[in-house]
């Protein structure tokens, strides 16, 4: 049962200071806490809530003329969420913007998962995205949205990479950074060589790779490794593991690593049937 809305007529009301200014808040820290933005990423944060992922909401905010198309979704989160409810002018001030959308919610992670734990629950047929060095947010959102649209069951982030619950990551995810399972933090080398020790065949993601992307053979565990632009991924892994390409037109350097990791993904998910 949702909680009843409360009415929020004044910007500085300290029962929303939470959601206040929430573009600077982004920058410092957040105790575990992120701003989820949009319908779409709400339903995704009502599905995660209270379950395994450690993920819950502690507060909603909503535009009063987008608060009866939210029933539906604000009837998932338990009473003890409060759900606040403000007029356009006020909606803006308080998030320090013009905020189009309409709808934000503070949730919290309550603990981050470890990556050796996250290995280790993963079913026998797995398909894994592992990413170094991604310091782009919005990369890092199309990550985790190529992840879940070809089924991957997690996501392995290196120490280098940024913040998977930034806001603006979520919002380009489009809620899938609260529905893929993901570790972040430590060498990429020894996050791989967990991988490696599970069972997982490893492909590193070069536009010099040995191999073509469609030439990868299938394998009940398959993990595909993406690295940041410009730099690519380091020697020390290009060397270590199997290393595939997407072929292209002479003339350009390369794909994004966001296009790049989708049509790596959608091959090796054909391979394990989980797209037809």
């Amino acid at each position: 049962m949702a909680a009843e809305p409360i009415r929020i007529s004044d910007s500085d009301d300290l029962r929303i200071a939470a959601f206040r200014s929430i573009r600077e808040r982004d920058l410092v820290g957040r105790q575990g806490r992120f701003v989820a933005e949009g319908t779409v990423v709400l339903r995704m944060l009502a599905s995660a809530h209270g379950g395994a992922s450690g993920f819950r909401a502690e507060a909603i905010l909503v535009l009063e003329n987008r608060l009866g198309g939210l029933a539906e979704i604000l009837a998932r989160f338990p009473a003890s969420v409060p759900v606040y409810v403000a007029d356009r002018a006020v909606f803006n001030a308080i998030a320090g913007f013009d905020m189009h959308r309409g709808v934000l919610a503070i949730g919290r992670r309550e603990e981050a998962a470890d990556a050796a734990a996250l290995i280790a629950s993963l079913p026998a047929d797995s398909l894994v995205l592992a990413a170094c060095g991604i310091s782009n947010h919005d990369n890092m959102g199309a990550l985790f949205r190529n992840a879940a649209a070809f089924g991957a069951d997690a996501v392995l982030l290196d120490e280098t990479c940024c913040d998977p619950l930034y806001r603006k990551a979520i919002r380009v995810s489009v809620g899938a950074v609260l529905s893929v399972p993901f570790a972040r933090g430590g060498d990429a080398n020894t996050l791989l060589g967990r991988l490696a020790e599970a069972g997982f065949v490893i492909w590193a993601l070069s536009p010099r790779g040995e191999t073509s992307i469609a030439r990868i053979e299938a394998s009940p565990r398959l993990a595909l490794v993406a690295g940041t632009e410009g730099e690519g991924l380091p020697p020390a892994i290009l060397s270590r593991f199997h290393t595939a390409r997407i072929p292209q037109r002479p003339g350009l350097d390369s794909l994004n690593v966001a296009t790049a990791s989708g049509i790596a993904l959608y091959q090796m998910a054909l391979l394990g049937g989980r797209v037809q």
